[in-house]
């Protein structure tokens, strides 16, 4: 969904940046995902590149640039720095991509993410907006969210209202190629100290590698996760 400032250069440059940060592309499938001219796309995205906001990888795609941690980094948030504490460990005991999550609006925002150091990973990089119809992150702050979001979304998720009933009474959830083909996921909240949901941790990986039901694995390692997060806000 896009947001209008009424500002369009601006506009443009942000839908160019997202659509880069939820998956790297080059100049014609960043005109096919934003639907802008081939000339307005290239000239926003070398400019961002100037300002490294973007950068290439090895294939001269784009992707999100150094500048975006460089400026997240300045950001005091108590979550961000927990999340830095508590992800690493959670991704040296599952061996899996770990994600931190928070909900603005209908989409969830990765705000912090650890990788494993080989074998097939779900990288889902800093900064990506993902939809919250699909996968165990999106069940658990829909879950946990308020009504009115959680109304408008159902119709279109891959999930229904009984199985966010589900996530409530056992204290996580769990998918298997609802996001993405091939991939699985368990996630659990996390909450403040007065006790409010106010982001998800997820594990993923491939489901030939962890499973259709990762979370008779790591449940109980990912709830221990979400307490030490909570422990630190």
């Amino acid at each position: 969904m896009r947001q209008n400032s009424g500002i369009g250069v601006l506009d443009k440059t942000i839908v160019v940046l997202r659509t880069i940060a939820e998956s790297p592309c080059g100049l014609a499938e960043l005109c096919d995902r934003t639907g802008l001219p081939r000339a307005t796309a290239h000239r926003l995205a070398t400019g961002l590149e100037v300002h490294r906001l973007l950068a290439r990888d090895g294939d001269g795609r784009w992707r999100v640039g150094p500048a975006v941690s460089e400026l997240a980094a300045a950001v005091n948030d108590p979550l961000l720095a927990a999340g830095a504490a508590v992800l690493p460990r959670l991704g040296e005991i599952t061996g899996e991509s770990v994600q931190l999550y928070r909900r603005e609006g209908s989409w969830r925002i990765c705000v912090a993410a650890v990788e494993p150091f080989a074998g097939l990973r779900d990288t889902v990089p800093v900064g990506a907006r993902l939809p919250m119809t699909a996968g165990s992150g999106a069940k658990v702050l829909l879950a946990y969210g308020d009504d009115a979001t959680r109304q408008a979304v159902l119709p279109t998720a891959k999930f229904s209202d009984r199985a966010l009933a589900e996530v409530r009474r056992r204290g996580w959830a769990q998918s298997a190629g609802e996001r993405e083909p091939g991939v699985a996921s368990v996630s659990a909240p996390v909450r403040d100290t007065s006790g409010a949901v106010i982001a998800a941790i997820s594990v993923s990986g491939p489901i030939d590698r962890i499973g259709r039901r990762p979370g008779a694995r790591w449940a109980a390692d990912l709830l221990a996760a979400a307490d030490a997060l909570t422990s630190r806000l």
